[in-house]
């Protein structure tokens, strides 16, 4: 059940039927001050002028036509128009008994889109760096969002695994191997492999001139350079995959297209720019001149699709990924997630590909551009030493700090255990930090916040749940046995059940929106709730009628539900025990 959306039926209906335009605005939104209902539908004010009346008046002619009989106690008109709903607790304890018998918790799945999101995408001739961590999450976040609700999901990591330094990478590789060295040991550090046959490019007599040969050949098709290229990609992405391991997100090798992938179509889509006098000939190269990003001088944007020397960009690779997406993919929709800096890339990119035909009307492509991560100096996240972070570097140190604060927390737990928990902890603890923050700006990496037991954490949300796991195992009880009638007598009960119906309305605007925050917002305020609810509503003590206790268990059973579906959402693993 989606509380908001079923509301705005309602009042959509209420407005047809006191004669209001099609298409009137409905603003329906929850109320934010105690003693004002639950919701509040705004939508009389909006139609003063059309209508021509008060908007008091307006409001009580929809409070009359609303047909809430079930669903409210009380519409009440407050101020010169605002309509406050107050929901019906009989009505809500019968939706939540719907959910808790329901293993998605009452979500029914939306109208399925296939929907490619094109996410990670790590540069093969590199290790994956703490760049690579918002990509890589936020993707994966949006991705189980979107899968949940019932949608068909394309991963698509679209690595770089092409490009004139991979000659410089396998003559290097070819020289390794020539002198009896395994390719895995010789690439087991990707960045020390990457710095020395830089150097030797830049100073070593000969080897620039049979590295820039290596990649004719390469782009050739020569035999003898696709493997070396192989060999290297494979271990390459074998250093990727131990990342998402680590990580806990779903990318696969499968899910890799890298630019490679796109090499033989980058011809035809120049020419299909050409053919429809898209692109034009400028000082040798294939260039669109985009006029709806002109400058303030009504210079248009220069869009440039083939160098002058005949070499490809990364504008042509992506022009040859929609064509795949669109046309042979299906795609309904495209999401693709890098940093904001890329934004003029990708609008170009769509313009053009939009008056190209490479993507219909009917289908979005959608940039979501996301911040950076930053130190506590307020400058782009460093090693002390200035250096770039390996992402397997910071994952490794996140999972020794949480151990030190698990080992220091008094509790039965074995050895084995705490190591398992200390790798959900810590890395639960990095996902959250960045996660919950809007994508769109920067933040501050910082240890002790993230690693925090208390505030808005990863690790004060994981012990909520399992606190409320250990009130079952006091109480002897289990999912099967919690199907008692709920009640919701007080205030807390109250709150707490609506803030579990609204947990469709978070994943929602995940899915729609591409805003892991939103969620993480959400999952905090209701075990914020909870606790509250806890102290003020007993469920184990002496005395308490057994109705009533097999309610607010059935309660408790239900936000841990909702708690640990909306971490999986986020790719954060939950414990029993903490």
């Amino acid at each position: 059940m989606n509380l908001q959306t079923h509301l705005l039926t309602k009042f959509k209906a209420a407005l047809d039927a006191i004669g209001a335009p099609k298409d009137s605005p409905a603003p329906l939104s929850r109320s934010t001050r105690a003693g004002f209902g639950h919701y509040q539908f705004n939508g009389a004010m909006a139609l003063a002028k059309v209508l021509k009346e008060k908007p008091r008046d307006i409001a009580e002619k929809i409070v009359a036509a609303v047909d809430l009989a079930d669903e409210a106690v009380k519409l009440e008109i407050a101020g010169p128009g605002f309509i406050n709903i107050h929901l019906n607790p009989a009505w809500l304890a019968n939706q939540l008994s719907l959910a808790n018998d329901d293993p998605r918790l009452g979500i029914a799945p939306e109208s399925q889109q296939t929907v490619v999101v094109d996410y990670s995408s790590p540069n093969l001739a590199k290790e994956m760096h703490v760049g690579h961590l918002r990509t890589t999450i936020i993707g994966d976040a949006v991705v189980k969002t979107l899968e949940f609700l019932g949608h068909k999901v394309l991963r698509q990591n679209h690595m770089g695994d092409w490009g004139t330094q991979f000659g410089m990478l396998i003559t290097h590789l070819n020289d390794k191997l020539a002198a009896d060295s395994a390719a895995e040991t010789a690439l087991s550090d990707l960045e020390d492999f990457y710095r020395a046959a830089k150097v030797r490019f830049d100073d070593e007599e000969g080897f620039a001139d049979r590295a820039r040969a290596n990649v004719v050949k390469l782009q050739s098709g020569d035999a003898e350079c696709l493997s070396l290229w192989k060999t290297f990609v494979d271990v390459s992405i074998t250093h990727s995959e131990e990342v998402y391991e680590k990580l806990n997100v779903s990318l696969k090798r499968e899910h890799i297209r890298g630019e490679s992938a796109y090499n033989n179509d980058l011809a035809a889509t120049v020419n299909a720019l050409q053919e429809q006098g898209i692109v034009v000939e400028d000082q040798g190269a294939q260039v669109a001149f985009i006029d709806e990003l002109a400058d303030k001088e009504g210079k248009p944007a220069a869009y440039i699709v083939q160098k002058s020397g005949g070499g490809y960009l990364y504008a042509t690779t992506d022009l040859a990924a929609i064509r795949y997406r669109n046309k042979t993919l299906g795609a309904d929709r495209t999401l693709i997630l890098t940093d904001a800096r890329q934004a003029l890339h990708f609008k170009q990119t769509e313009i053009v590909a939009r008056k190209a035909g490479f993507i219909e009307p009917e289908q979005t492509y959608e940039h979501c551009p996301f911040g950076m991560m930053l130190g506590n100096d307020g400058k782009p996240f460093k090693t002390r030493t200035g250096g770039t972070v390996k992402l397997a570097e910071l994952l490794d140190e996140a999972v020794e700090r949480a151990e030190v604060l698990i080992n220091k927390r008094e509790s039965d737990l074995s050895a084995e255990e705490r190591k398992e928990i200390a790798e959900k902890v810590g890395i639960g603890a990095v996902k959250y930090a960045d996660l919950s923050k809007n994508r769109t700006t920067d933040y501050i990496f910082n240890w002790d916040t993230m690693l925090s037991f208390e505030g808005n954490t990863a690790p004060y949300l994981q012990y909520a749940y399992t606190r409320i796991k250990s009130i079952f195992r006091k109480a002897n009880a289990s999912h099967a046995q919690l199907h008692a009638e709920i009640e919701l007598s007080t205030e807390q009960e109250l709150t707490l059940a609506v803030k579990l119906l609204q947990y469709v309305e978070a994943i929602k605007q995940v899915s729609s929106e591409g805003t892991p925050h939103v969620l993480c917002g959400y999952i905090y305020e209701l075990a914020s709730i909870f606790m509250t609810f806890y102290e003020a509503c007993p469920m184990l003590k002496d005395g308490i009628d057994e109705n009533t206790k097999n309610s607010r268990l059935t309660l408790a059973n239900l936000t841990a539900q909702t708690l640990k579906s909306g971490l999986d959402l986020l790719g954060i693993e939950t414990m029993e025990k903490m």
